[in-house]
């Protein structure tokens, strides 16, 4: 059955002057169109007539109804009350810390003792000699050069892969004209001429001239050099 506890005093009148108006529509209808046709007719009539008014007219009475429900309800029973925290024991605060474990005492050294490696070293003392610089590397040792090319005709340097038209001009200067020259240069003097080529520090051992150098000075040819003869790189 329809609950009429929710409904307030406004739509109950609204709905009852739709089902009122609904019943004049099945009496005026019920000729025309048969009582079956005329009663669906009312029927929907009057539910669309009591929406429609109960939305309108009483759109005020719904939104009282939540608050007086609200104002109806109970309180809710206080909270109780936390336990206090328990304090701390006395053990607890009166704990000693634990006494620190006692050192053992360092061994004590003899006066003339003889330490372990002590005679190996007295035995090399004097024969070594520093022969790094401070990252390891060998010491630097200029490499032999020439006051001028022989036979006054020097070696195409651009051949080697890194060399181009300023850096031979440098290596000129430098006193370095053949590929002999550079493919007899040691570590050492590697290392010279890396630190010499003002603006292109490092390019011997980068670009592996000595290599190409042997190669080259045997009457090799490197692809880089065969490029070079053939006119594709200067």
């Amino acid at each position: 059955m329809f609950d009429t506890s929710k409904l307030s005093t406004c739509q109950i009148v609204c709905w009852g002057l739709s089902g009122l108006v609904g019943l004049i529509v099945l009496w005026a209808a019920t000729g025309a169109v048969g009582f079956l046709a005329a009663l669906l007719l009312a029927i929907a009539f009057a539910a669309l007539l009591g929406l429609a008014s109960t939305r309108l007219v009483c759109a005020g009475d719904k939104a009282s109804i939540p608050e007086a429900e609200a104002a109806a309800a109970p309180d809710p029973a206080p909270a109780p009350d936390p336990a206090p925290a328990a304090e701390p024991t006395a053990s607890a605060a009166t704990a000693e810390p634990s006494a620190p474990a006692e050192e053992s005492p360092a061994t004590a050294v003899r006066s003339g003792t003889t330490l372990s490696g002590e005679e190996e070293l007295a035995s090399r003392k004097g024969e070594w000699r520093y022969e790094g610089g401070a990252s390891g590397q060998p010491a630097a040792a200029r490499p032999e050069a020439l006051d001028g090319p022989r036979d006054g005709k020097a070696d195409d340097l651009k051949k080697i892969k890194g060399v181009g038209p300023k850096l031979e001009k440098v290596c000129n200067e430098l006193g370095f004209y053949h590929f002999d020259q550079i493919a007899n240069w040691t570590e050492a003097e590697v290392a010279w001429v890396d630190d010499n080529l003002k603006g292109f520090k490092g390019r011997v051992s980068r670009d592996n001239w000595v290599e190409q150098a042997k190669t080259l000075a045997a009457g090799g040819e490197t692809e880089f050099s065969t490029r070079v003869g053939k006119g594709d790189v200067y």
